[in-house]
């Protein structure tokens, strides 16, 4: 049976705004069980994404009577897109997620992310850790903040997966994609899996964006012409500045962190923690989470998935939501069970 996802505009949940600062707004969806609600969800999702990347997952979690917030992020859909590099540091997108969190709840959250999500919610848990009873990571093992500052090219040289990023970070890749309406949909659709009629891609770890390719791109694999029209209309209202720029925070980032890596050098999570691999992330290879039990006191799941791209939630979502389930089910444990 296919998993019950969201579609744009969808009645389950409610459309919100949250003004942070003058020239901070977020754009969110907020989904509510018919009755009071055994705890809440927040989702925070990665590049090039959207709040609905996590389509297949709202409505599980809202059977679980869950209370679920997802957010486009800073640069994203109609939220606010900044120029201001500095706007988009680990540091002020955590504030701003935890000004999201009070907006809605007294109570502290359960925590998810995917991609640079993934990474936004293990540092957001090390700054906020009382907003947080819970956390888990799709795709992005936890990195402790390092305590020397490292230069682009010095990350490359220990992480050649991620080559893309120089171009991401260069200025480049969105002069590519916002050059016409027809490069943006060949991007979105080659994201998730569409080629070219001879196989060509839109994006490679290697290089980044493959300009020639992109207005031959075909129909994406994972995602709807119904979803892929929704990220172009949500994706022409600011370009690609606004993602970009969470690629040219590296300078920015390091300071932050270190500072977080000289206030608890041998900092370890207290609270439950869960981290889901996928065995083909071209980027984010699973052998990257060996070793991550070290920086966990409290419990710590680990999960491969089998036969899935680094879009785990919408291409294997019966298995996400099996282990997200599984992992809240073990922290909430008779709450859970007395509102089901």
């Amino acid at each position: 049976m296919p998993v019950d996802a969201l579609v744009p505009n969808d009645p389950r949940v409610e459309e919100k705004f949250f003004t942070f600062s003058d020239n901070i707004k977020y754009h969110y969806i907020l989904a509510k069980p018919a009755g009071k609600p055994t705890a809440t969800v927040l989702l925070v999702h990665g590049f090039p994404d959207l709040g609905m990347a996590w389509r297949y997952q709202v409505p599980y979690l809202l059977s679980l009577n869950l209370q679920v917030i997802v957010p486009d992020m800073l640069g994203y859909g109609q939220t606010s897109a900044p120029k201001a590099i500095e706007e988009y540091t680990m540091k002020n997108i955590s504030a701003h997620m935890a000004g999201l969190i009070k907006e809605v709840t007294d109570q502290p959250i359960i925590l998810g992310g995917h991609d640079w999500g993934g990474i936004v919610v293990w540092r957001l848990t090390r700054y906020y850790p009382d907003l947080i009873r819970c956390v888990f990571s799709v795709c992005v093992p936890y990195w402790p903040p390092s305590p020397v500052k490292v230069t682009m090219e010095e990350f490359l040289a220990r992480m050649p997966n991620f080559h893309y990023q120089r171009q991401l970070a260069s200025g480049e890749a969105e002069k590519i994609v916002d050059k016409s309406p027809e490069s943006l949909r060949g991007f979105l659709n080659g994201i998730v899996g569409g080629t070219t009629p001879e196989g060509g891609l839109a994006f490679t770890i290697k290089t980044g964006i493959v300009e020639e390719n992109l207005t031959k791109i075909q129909a994406a694999q994972l995602a709807t012409p119904e979803i892929i029209d929704y990220y172009v209309q949500e994706y022409t209202r600011h370009g690609m500045n606004g993602p970009c720029n969470w690629y040219k925070t590296r300078s920015l980032n390091g300071d932050d962190e270190l500072v977080l890596a000289k206030e608890i050098p041998d900092f370890k999570f207290k609270l439950p923690a869960m981290l889901i691999m996928a065995d083909k992330d071209a980027a984010l290879p699973p052998h990257l989470a060996e070793g991550q039990e070290k920086f966990f006191e409290g419990p710590f799941k680990s999960e491969l998935l089998q036969n899935s791209s680094h879009w785990a939630m919408i291409q294997c979502p019966e298995e996400v939501n099996k282990h997200i389930g599984d992992f809240i089910k073990s922290v909430l444990g008779d709450e859970l069970k007395a509102s089901l």
